[in-house]
C-alpha cells in the first residue's frame, strides 16, 4: 500500500509514542506479541494491546496467527486442601479410627461445614465408599477411595510447586484433563480447588506499508520519546525545556454533546414497579449482605445437605458472621430443622447450627426479602421487592453472576393455586410480552406444590422465567403466620430479554454507550 506525502506526513504527526516506538524497533520479519513488546519496550499489557489496534487500524499491522491457551490456576482453597487433605479423605480416615457417626458429629469433630460433609457423604456413597446404616449413621464399607481422589492429589501438589502456581492443559494428560473438568466446576460448587484461565496468543508482523511510514519518522528525527504532557515536576525542574514535543491535531472534531436519557433497562424496572403498585402491591427491599439464617434457614433448606449447593453464595471475608439473629424467630426455625417444631412436621432431624445460621453472605435469592416480611406483613397483604443478588455462577445468554429477581408473597384466607398461576400469567404475558408460557412441576424446599413458568423466547427457544408455590407451613409458622401465602420469584433480567428485544442477557449491561442510546423500551 502506497501513502502519499501529504498523507504520510499527517500520518507521522498523528502516530502516539506507542506506534512509534513499534515501526522504529522492528522490521517485516519479526512477529509481534504483547510479551514481546513488554519484555523489550517495557510496555505493559493494555499498552501493548493498544498499539496493536490503533496500528492495525492503519494497515501497518496485521494479525497473522491467534491460538488459544487454557491454564488452571490454584485457589486458595486447592492450597487448603494440599495442607490437610479433600474433606472426603479426612471423613474416610476418620470412620475408620472411630466407627460409625452422624454426619453432624463428624463435622463438629472434624470442623468440616454440615453442607460439606453431607456433599462428601453423598459422593462417598455412590462409590460405595461409605453408606448410611439402620441407625442412621454413616459408616465406612472397606472400599478404597476411587483414583480420582489421588491424580486429584497430584495435581493440586504439581501446580503448588509450578510456576505462578498454574498448570498448562497442554501440558496435561487426557485423564488429568477429564480429573481436572471435575476440580473446576463453576456451578453448584461453592469451592473449587482450581480456577480456568483461558488466554489467547495473538501474533502481528508489520505490514509493507510501514516501511515508508518508519523511513519518514527517521528523516523527521521523531523518536516516540517526545513530550505530550507537562507536569508540575518537568515544570520545577526545568525538564521540559530539554525535550521536543509532540504535534497536536487541531482539526480534530471536537466531542458530541449528548443529551442524557434513561436507560432502557432502569426504565423496564421502573415500569414493573408501576405495573405492580398499580395492583395494590406494597414494595419490600432489604440488605444485599444477608445471613445463611435468612437467606436460607428460614427458608427450610437444611444447612447440611447438598441441595444448599443450589444457592452457590459468596461468603464475606471480614467481618465473617452477624452478632446475633433476630429472637423467638431463631428459635422457632431452629425447631422447625430439629424435629418441625409447632408446623405437624417432622423436620429434618438433626442439631441446628448457630455458629453457621449467623455466616454473613451476599444475598443469593429474592426469596429472602419473603422471609423477612412474613412475620410484619399484613393479613391478607401484597408485597412485592426487586432484588439484586449474587451467586458464583457460569456468565452466558441466559445467566450472570449478578441478577435482578422480583419477588412477590400474597397473604390471605381464599388465595389458592389458581390465583398463582394467574399472577404468573400476568408477569410471562403482561410484562414480558411473552406469547408462549407453559408451567412445569418443580421443587423447593420452601414451597408445596411448586410451579416453575417457562416462557419462548423467539431466538433462545424455551427457558425459565423463574419459580414459585404455596409456602409449607414450616416456613410461615415459624415467622407467626397460620394462612396460606403464595410466593414467587421471577428472574427479571429475563423479561427484560423479551420486552427489549434482545437476545443475551449480557446486553442489558453493555458497555457500548452507542447500542445502549438505540435501544428503546417497548412500553
Amino acid at each position: 500500500m502506497h501513502i502519499k506525502l501529504a498523507d504520510l506526513k499527517t500520518l507521522i504527526k498523528n502516530l502516539h509514542p506507542l506506534e512509534t516506538k513499534i515501526l522504529l524497533h522492528y522490521s517485516l520479519k519479526d512477529e509481534l506479541t504483547s510479551t514481546r513488546l513488554e519484555t523489550e519496550l517495557g510496555y505493559k499489557e493494555g499498552h501493548a494491546n493498544q498499539a496493536f489496534s490503533w496500528l492495525a487500524g492503519k494497515k501497518l499491522l496485521a494479525e497473522t496467527s491467534r491460538t488459544p491457551h487454557t491454564y488452571f490456576e490454584l485457589t486458595d482453597f486447592g492450597r487448603k486442601i494440599f495442607k490437610d487433605g479433600f474433606a472426603e479423605e479426612r471423613i474416610v480416615s476418620y470412620l475408620k479410627e472411630n466407627g460409625p457417626k452422624r454426619l453432624p458429629e463428624i463435622a463438629v469433630a472434624l470442623g468440616i461445614e454440615n453442607k460439606d460433609v453431607g456433599s462428601a457423604f453423598g459422593s462417598l456413597s455412590k462409590d460405595n465408599v461409605l453408606a448410611m446404616n439402620a441407625e442412621k449413621k454413616a459408616e465406612y464399607t472397606g472400599a478404597p477411595l476411587p483414583e480420582r481422589f489421588a491424580v486429584a492429589k497430584s495435581l493440586i501438589k504439581k501446580a503448588s510447586e509450578a510456576e505462578n502456581c498454574q498448570l498448562d492443559a497442554a501440558n496435561l494428560t487426557k485423564s488429568e484433563i477429564e480429573i481436572m473438568g471435575g476440580l473446576t466446576k463453576k456451578r453448584g460448587i461453592s469451592e473449587t480447588p482450581f480456577k480456568t484461565i483461558e488466554r489467547e496468543t495473538v501474533i502481528y508482523k508489520l505490514t509493507e506499508a510501514f516501511k515508508g511510514v518508519a523511513d519518514a519518522l527517521k528523516n523527521s528525527g521523531i523518536t516516540g520519546n517526545e513530550i505530550g504532557e507537562i507536569t508540575p515536576s518537568m515544570l520545577a525542574s526545568g525538564e521540559w525545556k530539554k525535550g521536543t514535543f509532540r504535534g497536536y491535531n487541531i482539526s480534530i472534531p471536537p466531542a458530541r454533546i449528548i443529551p442524557g436519557r434513561t436507560n432502557p433497562y432502569v426504565q423496564f424496572l421502573e415500569s414493573v414497579k408501576d405495573k405492580l403498585c398499580s395492583l395494590g402491591f406494597q414494595e419490600f427491599d432489604g440488605p444485599l449482605v444477608e445471613t445463611e439464617f435468612w437467606n436460607g434457614d428460614a427458608l427450610f433448606m437444611p444447612q447440611f445437605h447438598a441441595a444448599r449447593d443450589i444457592h452457590d453464595v459468596y461468603r464475606l471475608k471480614y467481618p465473617t458472621h452477624a452478632k446475633s439473629i433476630e429472637e423467638p424467630y431463631l428459635s422457632n426455625v431452629a425447631a422447625v430443622h430439629r424435629n418441625g417444631g409447632n408446623t405437624g412436621s417432622r423436620g429434618w432431624n438433626y442439631n441446628f447450627d448457630n455458629e453457621f445460621t449467623r455466616r454473613l453472605i451476599m444475598r443469593s435469592q429474592g426469596t429472602v426479602l419473603s422471609a423477612h416480611q412474613l412475620h410484619k406483613a399484613e393479613i391478607p397483604g401484597k408485597y412485592f421487592g426487586i432484588a439484586r443478588c449474587f451467586r458464583y455462577d457460569k456468565v452466558d445468554a441466559t445467566h450472570l453472576s449478578d441478577f435482578y429477581q422480583t419477588e412477590g408473597i400474597v397473604l390471605g384466607e381464599e388465595v389458592n393455586l389458581k390465583t398463582l398461576l394467574g399472577f404468573l400469567e400476568m408477569f410471562a404475558v403482561e410484562i414480558a410480552g411473552a406469547t408462549d408460557v407453559k408451567y412445569v412441576p418443580g421443587y423447593f424446599p420452601f414451597t408445596e406444590p411448586s410451579i416453575e413458568v417457562h416462557i419462548k423466547h423467539p431466538k433462545l427457544g424455551w427457558f425459565e422465567l423463574g419459580g414459585s408455590g404455596i409456602f409449607r407451613p414450616e416456613v410461615t409458622k415459624a415467622m407467626g403466620v397460620d394462612v396460606p401465602v403464595l410466593a414467587w420469584g421471577i428472574g427479571i433480567d429475563r423479561m427484560a430479554l423479551m420486552a427489549l428485544g434482545l437476545n443475551d442477557l449480557r446486553e442489558l449491561f453493555c458497555e457500548d454507550i452507542e447500542k445502549v442510546r438505540l435501544r428503546k423500551a417497548k412500553f
